[in-house]
């Protein structure tokens, strides 16, 4: 039998108030050479009996022993047959054009190993304020650059949207277990690993924001678990790219960035000194270490490297701005943490 060209995985559990929707959306692609994986992880209610009633020979219904997200991942990466992995969730609806648009995508350029697209949240009522900014900053991350420069900021992925390589699980490895986001750990390795990944700017998902979504309820899925996984990672990053003497300085002296810091200093990365623009807290010392102004950056010797550790979206924004005002370049003198 012909192996397909794209192999979508979907694991589902109880998924029957939205799997129809769902298997629609995949059944109107423009793009017809796909295998849908859909692997059942122990469900209760009749979802098994939806997707085997659509008698389609492109959907294969796999039915793994064990339990969780992470074993319906990599069950259905060892099932599959196609060179290109498109993620999907059982709760989330495809855009017509979606797979046609991302394999175009990979073939243009072999380089590239994974290729996300844009998000729309639904339904409408239940975005909030801190989603919307989030997808909005999604949105911006469209380059290989910007994306790599983004990449300890937050997840810059919406899971169900990206299609990548399955050379890109052989270079780095499948889908880990732990007390961490499987889906963000995967896209840190890549990084690693120096792999090129983009985003289309075309929408290829309506992603649905829900009260019971997993992001939202799951202990491996909350801030502090964010935080140490990010941690893990940077710290590998600076003692692979930062050389020995090049001074540290972490942009934020909050009591909350102090706690975020703790992750990085707990694997021997430690700041020499600390940037604030806060008056009670520039001259003081944390831990040893000055506190200084913003200005201080523009003539300190030896240019230091800055973690810009401030998390709001829109100061974020203006920080980045004043480094590159004060000559730092993204990646090569300062990264943005969220």
């Amino acid at each position: 039998m012909k192996s397909p060209a794209v192999s979508i995985l979907l694991p589902f559990r109880d998924a029957g108030p939205w799997l129809d929707e769902c298997l629609d959306s995949i059944r109107a692609q423009t793009f017809h050479d796909f295998e849908l994986l859909a692997v059942d992880d122990h469900s209760r209610d009749r979802s098994a009996w939806r997707i085997r009633r659509r008698r389609d020979r492109r959907f294969r219904l796999l039915q793994p022993r064990g339990r969780g997200l992470v074993t319906a991942l990599n069950a259905g990466l060892a099932a599959a047959r196609a060179p290109f992995i498109a993620r999907m969730d059982a709760d989330d609806r495809m855009h017509p054009e979606r797979l046609e648009q991302q394999v175009q995508a990979l073939l243009h350029d072999p380089a590239l190993m994974l290729v996300a697209g844009r998000a729309r949240l639904f339904p409408e009522d239940r975005i909030t304020d801190g989603m919307r900014a989030y997808m909005d900053w999604q949105d911006g991350l469209q380059t290989p650059r910007q994306i790599r420069d983004g990449m300890f900021v937050e997840a810059p992925f919406a899971h169900p949207s990206v299609c990548f390589r399955r050379a890109l699980i052989q270079r780095v490895g499948a889908y880990r277990s732990g007390p961490f986001p499987e889906d963000y750990d995967l896209w840190l390795r890549a990084h690693a690993a120096g792999l090129r990944m983009a985003r289309l700017p075309e929408t290829v998902l309506d992603w649905r924001d829900s009260a019971g979504r997993v992001s939202r309820t799951a202990a491996h899925c909350s801030r502090e678990a964010f935080d140490r996984l990010r941690a893990r990672h940077l710290a590998r990053w600076l003692r692979r790219h930062l050389p020995h003497r090049r001074p540290l300085v972490i942009w934020g002296a909050g009591r909350r960035t102090r706690q975020r810091v703790r992750h990085l200093q707990a694997r021997g990365i430690e700041p020499t000194a600390w940037i604030d623009i806060d008056p009670c807290k520039i001259g003081n010392c944390i831990a040893g270490r000055l506190v200084h102004g913003p200005e201080w950056l523009s003539s300190a010797n030896p240019r230091p490297f800055v973690l810009v550790y401030v998390a709001v979206h829109g100061a974020r924004t203006l920080i980045e701005q004043a480094l590159e005002g004060y000559g730092y370049e993204p990646g090569r003198d300062f990264l943005s943490v969220g």
